[in-house]
Order: structure tokens, then sequence, then C-alpha cells
């Protein structure tokens, strides 16, 4: 946290210097007790032949510690040999080879802001990127400064049977009749924010795995004992993320022990540390009566996205947090890849794009809009953002369009065996991509530099005499926070040409390279004037301008080969309706129902050839936020009534329809996590929302009918979601059921907190700031926060927005005092409110003020100090 007395810095790229010194080994040493943790620690320690400064000054980084003791080469230093700060410890006069021993003091009970070694319940755990570790020691915390890890723990017997760190246990035992003692060996070296380490009463669920060369691996899950029954799943995500990147990427598991730890209080989803990832537990406790299928995904998903880290950000690392994207964007698009194959799911990539669409196109349109890899940053927690690892995933993603999928894998072999064991860069990234592909990626690197969402213009023209099909297009990036003119990007564009029937017309080349600021594409022999489906399979994360009438979206929507496409144009289709009846909501115009949205929506409910997880997302209207971001200035009010009318309408008008189908997609038997079973319930319950949007007794009772008899968490949670929504004896029936039946399991209490906060009765906000005062909820867990409070600020815009500003006041008062707890999950927390540009003047300044409240706090931490002032820079010119 920022004091008065210590000015938040920013670091810029262009200022990069190699470390002077390097550190080859560490050795570690905790001494954990319930008052104070001791922690010793020995460097070995050399001047780098890359630095070309010769300070002879080794500068150590430091928060939050007690220093005891410094030896350099075994000789105890006084306090008149180093000098101390709040963020550093310097030795000046160093020699270019010499050891160095530290002990220092940490209180891990008492750390909040669960960074470095903090308590989770009562085991003690570590959260060391991106600059945790130096709360736990002073070191060079830096990812360019890689070395071995030797590390003992000592800690009470009884409450810690448990030690767990990176690497291999070497050897174990007892230190006296109440404690003992563990010591584990890493021998690949790697950066601090890679370390991790784990003490507690936990049980394992253990498997094994034999790698690709034969060599048998040990897999532990660890869980707190009451947890050991929801590990199967996640266990089987691991196993199945191993196979994958041995069969898609060629990359082995190194080590002799895989392992995981679920905790409770984690700031983020999971932790890639070396050999010893530690989770969020919302992302490996599943089973069938507390996860719905969503859950189980997202567990398959997170398991193998900090395992695939293990090549794309362990073994080959970051040069300096700049590149952060160089190890996320890659493994979130090496993440969707192995969703893909293991959903085979029609629906996986339109979910990736939602994100994309919803989070990340605002956050470039918005005051923190930056690049893939930044210039500069306050405070490095704060560019964990969707632009770093969505919109860095797409940009992976376009490499491998544009290369093939032949010349892809060439590279990134090239990619792994060059960097081994280094510290890197983007553009080694992409040098190593164009030396093994023989294609220049010059141009392309400005994916990397510029911020911003390219707009291509599509005009379409054909010549019937010629019988040739003519596309104009042209490429804009508006300005974003200090980048202005923009230069033409290389984007790849996959496009499809259909014919009266909807079927494809063969083109010679299905992506286009658009290099230019405006281009011309003739395609011949094409015997009558084609639909054209552009971007498909989202190619590029661009947006398309592009003037098109409602029934071709329609047509589009129904007869598009390409599934994402199908959906995008639905999107547009719904998108321009309901922005038709958000005008008539504010002129005060009787709303009707358009009959060509009525047609297609029947058209698709009623298509039983169509996949039935596309069938749910085809009959999902936009979300409020791609409504308000459609929409500038964004009336929530009118967005809520137009809305909610087409929804009511549709349902009371094909009220007969929706039920069959609802029966037809009911799942026999026990629940299983499978795919056809999912894409059922899914499809199943958005249509259940469609009959409770009438409000009608017999659509309430069956509401309350699917929450009574449901064998499954989707189909209850679905059920209640609903009830949530209508002020009704059951609704209140429901929401105490589901209390008493789960209130010993955090995390699905944590479902009941988010469904009451995403409620659209006119009392959320009251009931949000009760539910905070419930003994179930604990302001220091992160997951409570984004539950309830984001549940409410992020998930429920139409309530939070409201004309007095009542949502603005209350989410500045969190964010205050989650300032002085927790400052990461602050600084997500106030995202909504640096939106403020996209709404009317009345609700400006309303969010502005709560803002500028926030930045005149005296102690504001850096993330927020960072977040505030960049949000505010166009407040006073506006």
């Amino acid at each position: 946290m920022a004091s008065d007395t210590v000015k938040a810095k920013i670091i810029y790229l262009k200022d990069y210097l190699p470390p002077e010194y390097l550190i080859d080994s560490i050795d570690l040493d905790f001494d954990l007790n319930e008052d104070v943790t001791k922690v010793k620690s020995r460097l070995t320690v050399r001047k780098n032949p890359a630095s070309k400064a010769a300070t002879n000054q080794l500068i150590l980084n430091g928060e939050n510690l007690v220093l005891k003791e410094v030896h350099l080469n075994n000789k105890q230093l006084s306090a008149l040999e180093y000098d101390i700060n709040e963020e550093t410890l310097k030795l000046s006069n160093v020699p270019d080879e010499f050891t160095l021993q530290i002990v220092t003091e940490i209180k891990p009970q008492e750390n909040t802001a669960l960074s470095g070694l903090y308590k989770s319940s009562n085991i003690y755990c570590t959260q060391c990127e991106a600059e945790g570790f130096r709360r736990i020691t002073y070191y060079l915390d830096r990812p360019d400064v890689m070395a071995t890890y030797k590390v003992t723990i000592h800690a009470d017997k009884d409450k810690y049977p448990v030690l767990l760190s990176n690497g291999n246990l070497i050897a174990s035992g007892s230190d006296s009749t109440r404690r003992h003692f563990a010591t584990w060996v890493d021998p690949f070296k790697k950066p601090c924010y890679l370390f991790a380490m784990v003490a507690g009463d936990l049980v394992a669920i253990e498997d094994t795995f034999v790698t690709l060369s034969g060599r048998l691996v040990q897999l532990k899950v660890f869980v707190e004992r009451q947890n050991i029954e929801q590990t199967a799943h996640a266990m089987a995500a691991l196993k199945k993320s191993m196979l994958w990147d041995e069969q898609a990427y060629g990359r082995e598991y190194d080590l002799d022990i895989y392992m995981i730890v679920a905790v409770n209080d984690f700031n983020m989803g999971a932790m890639e540390n070396k050999g010893l990832n530690i989770f969020n537990s919302k992302y490996i406790l599943a089973s069938a009566d507390t996860a719905t299928d969503k859950d189980f995904e997202h567990v398959d998903v997170v398991v193998g996205h900090e395992y695939f880290h293990n090549w794309s950000g362990n073994r080959v690392t970051c040069r300096d947090w700049f590149q952060l994207s160089l190890k996320e964007g890659f493994t979130v698009f090496r993440e969707q890849q192995f969703t893909q194959h293991i959903t085979q799911s029609p629906v996986t990539r339109i979910e990736e794009v939602k994100n994309m669409i919803t989070r990340q196109f605002a956050e470039d349109a918005g005051p923190l809009a930056h690049p893939v890899r930044p210039d500069s940053y306050m405070e490095i927690n704060n560019f964990y953002t969707v632009t770093i690892y969505e919109k860095g995933s797409e940009v992976i993603r376009m490499l491998h369009t544009l290369l093939g999928p032949e010349k892809y894998r060439i590279g990134t072999d090239l990619y792994f065996a060059r960097f081994d064991g280094q510290a890197v860069t983007t553009d080694d990234f992409v040098a190593v991509m164009q030396e093994s592909s023989g294609i220049d990626l010059t141009q392309f690197r400005l994916w990397y530099t510029q911020a911003g969402t390219p707009e291509v213009t599509v005009e379409e023209s054909y010549d019937p005499a010629q019988k040739t099909y003519t596309l104009s297009l042209s490429q804009y990036t508006p300005d974003t926070p200090g980048q202005t003119n923009k230069q033409p990007l290389h984007i790849p564009i996959a496009l499809g040409l259909l014919d009266a029937n909807g079927n494809d017309i063969h083109i010679d080349n299905n992506v286009l390279s658009l290099t230019k600021a405006q281009q011309q594409f003739v395609f011949e022999n094409i015997a009558s004037e084609p639909h054209l489906s552009i971007l498909r399979d989202f190619s590029a994360p661009i947006k398309i301008k592009r003037v098109v009438s409602d029934e071709k979206l329609s047509f589009l929507l129904i007869k598009d080969s390409d599934n994402f496409n199908r959906w995008y144009s639905g999107q547009q289709l719904y998108v321009n309706m309901l922005l038709k009846l958000v005008t008539d909501v504010q002129n005060e115009k009787t709303l009707r129902l358009p009959e060509l949205l009525a047609e297609t929506f029947v058209q698709i409910l009623l298509d039983d050839q169509l996949n039935i997880s596309l069938k749910s997302e085809l009959l999902t209207l936009p979300s409020t936020q791609i409504l308000i971001d459609a929409m500038q200035p964004a009336d929530t009010d009118a967005i809520y009534v137009a809305k909610k009318f087409v929804i009511t309408s549709l349902a009371e008008k094909f009220y007969k329809e929706l039920h069959t189908m609802y029966e037809t997609y009911a799942v026999p038997g026990p629940y299983k996590y499978t795919a056809e079973d999912a894409a059922k319930r899914a499809s199943r319950n958005v249509i259940l929302s469609y009959i409770l949007s009438t409000k009608k007794p017999d659509a309430i009772i069956l509401a309350e009918q699917q929450y009574n008899k449901a064998n499954n968490m989707t189909d209850t949670i679905a059920a209640l979601a609903t009830l949530v929504n209508i002020n009704c004896n059951q609704r209140i029936e429901a929401l105490i059921d589901f209390y008493n039946t789960w209130s010993s399991n955090p995390l699905v209490v944590n479902k009941w907190f988010a469904i009451q906060a995403g409620s659209d009765l006119d009392d959320t906000l009251e009931q949000v700031k009760a539910l905070m005062r419930h003994e179930a909820f604990d302001i220091k867990n992160p997951n409570k926060v984004y539950a309830l409070i984001g549940g409410f600020c992020i998930g429920n815009p139409v309530k939070f927005h409201v004309a007095t500003g009542d949502g603005y006041k209350f989410l500045g008062d969190i964010v205050l005092q989650l300032n002085n707890l927790n400052p990461q999950v602050a600084s997500r927390m106030i995202n909504p409110l640096t939106q403020w540009q996209k709404f009317d003047p009345a609700r400006q300044e309303l969010m502005c003020q709560q803002l500028i409240r926030i930045k005149n706090e005296k102690n504001l931490s850096t993330d927020l100090t960072e977040v505030v002032s960049k949000s505010l820079e166009k407040y006073g010119s506006k």
C-alpha cells in the first residue's frame, strides 16, 4: 500500500535494464509460528555479464518485512553497512560473487492482501505473482532473475501435518516432539513469482500419469478433509490436460510429482507455480450435487490453463512484466484449443467471443485501454486484464490462422527449444514464428503495441454481367489514451459466400489478409449475388461496420454454415430491434413485438435438427452490457423495459411451444456431466426463463417444481434464478431452503449470494446490504466479494445504474473499505465506475463524484491510484 511518504512511481518499458546482479540459487528456511514467522534465506549472487551497470550495488525488494540479520560471505553486517527503507534493502560495494544470508520476520495471519505468505482459514499458502515474493524476504523480485530453490519448512505437526513446496521432496522428519520439517528442491531455475509453499491439515486424492517418454509422474490434489469427495473431476481434468499437451504441442511434464492445492482465500483463479499449483477452491471442487455444468467446465479449463503454463510461462518465462501476455495470451489460446478438443461444442468459441465483446471491447473503449504489451504501469496487478489475457490469446489465434496449423506447430517447437530456461519477450516469440514460417510478420507486431479495437468497414457490390463480387474493406483504430493516428494492422478475415439457399459458394481464398487502410478483393465466377458471411469464427478481434438489413441478418442466423456467425448475426439482429424499441420507450410509444423477430425466434425454437447447445445461445437475447455498449449514451432503464417486453411477448406468444420444448429437453436418470446432457439442461433452462417472464401462476409452479425435483445444481440454480425476480412466496421459501441445505458449503453459498445480487426487484440494493451483514459473508474473502458485491455492481447493471446514484455510492463505500484490506480486489471492483463516459450527464457526474471521493482518500493504494487517476483524465474536459 502506498503511504503519504512513498509516492507511486510509473514504470516504463523503455527504461528496462538487465539486473546488475543475478541470483543462481536460494535456500529458504521457514519457521512457521502462530505469532511470528521467521524466514531465513541464503542467496548465491554474482555479477550479471549482460549488465553494463558498474555501481556494485545490490538493491533488493522488500515490503512489510522486519529485518533481523544480514550476513555477507558469512560476516554479519551492522546497520551502518546497508541502507533500508519501506521498499528496498541496499548493499554497496559488494564483490562480483558472494553469498548473502538474510533473516526476516513476517506475520502471515495479518496479511489480508493475500499476496506473499498468508493464511487461508488454517492453511499457510503463498501467492507471489506478480510481486508477492518481496513480502516474504528481501530479493531481486523480477522475472528475469532465475534461480534454483531449496526450501525447508518447520511447523507444528498436529496443525500443519502437510508441508509442501516446488519440486521434489528430499528430506522430512521431526524437529521435536511437537514440530516437524520438510525439505524440497526444485532442479529447474525459476523466477521468484513461481515460488510456492503450503502448510496445513490437508488430505489428497492421488493418481499417476505415464508421460510420452515412459516416465511415471505422481499426481496429487490436496484439499481440506471435508472436500475430498469433490476432487475427482479436477484429477481427471489434469490427466486430460497432460495427455493433450503431449499430443498437440509435444510438451511432456518434467518433474516426478505434480501437485495442486485448493484454498478458499485467493485473489485469482489459480497460480501455475512450478509443480505446485495453488488454486482458488472454486476451480477445483466439483460434485454432482454442488457444482453446475459450468462449474465442471471451469474446472477443466482452469486446471488445463495452469498445467499448460508449465511450458508457456514456467520453462520459458517473461523477461519483464510488460511481456505478461507472452505467457498469459499464449496459454489462454492453448487452453481454448484444449477446451474445444474436450467439448467438441459449437458454443465454445461463442462463449470466448462473448467475453471479448462484453469485457475487452469495453476496456479498449475506456480510460484504461492499453496495448497487449503495455508501455508503462504504476501497479502491475492492474494489468491482469482481459486485454492481456483474452486479446492476447486472439493475437496468437491470428498467428495460428496466418501460419496454418503445421507452420504454427513448427514455430512453437522452435520457441520452446530455443528459449527453454530463459526469460524472453513477445518480440522473441513473433521472431521465431516469422523465422519458422517464412512469413513477414513485421506489420503484425503492431497488434502488441497498439491499443484499441480496430473497426473494419465493409462495402460490397455484385456485377451480374461479369459475375464478379467485389468486397471493399477499410480499417480504422480509434484513438486511445496516449495513442493517436494508429497504423493499419495485419488483419486475417475469414469469410464465406452463401447462395440463395444458404449453401457455401466455392471461393479460392477463405481468409483475406487486410494489411492496408483500404483494400479491394474481387471474387470471380459468382453465379448470383451472394450473402456475405464475414469474420467467421471471429478470426480477428475487430468490429465489423456494415450496413445490412434485418432480413439478411435473419437469413444468416437461420442458414449460415458457420455456427459463430449464426450467433453473431442473431445478436446483431436482436440489438437492432431492441434499440428501436428502446427509442419507443424513451418516446413513450406503444411497444410492438417485431414480426421478423417472432418468426425467427420460433423457427429456432422448433428446429429439431439444430445442435441443442447452439439453440440455447441462439434463443438468448444480447446481454444488457452489450446493449449499453451499442447505445451511447446508455439508458439502462429503457433498455430494461424494452428487453423485458421482448422476452415476455415472445413467451406469451409461444407459451405452448415453449412448454413443449421444456418437456422435450428433460434429462432422465441420475446426473451426468456430459456434453449432451449439459446442452439439454442449458436449453431447457433458457426456455424456463422465458416461461417465468410471464409471471403466470402455472409458470411459477413450474419453476417451483423444477427447484424441488432437481437432482443437480444446474437445474436447482436455474430455477432459483428465475424465482428470485418474482415477488412470491415460492421465492422466499426457495431462498430459505437453499441456504439451509447448503450453509456448510461456502462455494454453494456464494451462488446464493450472487443470485440475490442479480435480482431485478426494486429492493435488490437493500437486500445486498443486508446480506453483507449475514454470518456467511466475509469481505476479506475475494470469492464472497465477487459473488455478492460483484454480482450486483457488475452483474446487475440495471439496478446498479439507478438514477439516484445509490449504486455508485454503495460501490464507493466498498472500494474504500477494500482499499485497506485487499487493494487488488478493490482495484477490480471499481471497474463499473470507470465506464462513466457511456452514460447520460447526470449519471456521469454521480459516478465521477465517487471516483473523486476515492482519489482523495488519504492512504490510497497504488492499485486504486492508477485506476482512478486514469479514469478521471477526461472528467475536467467533458
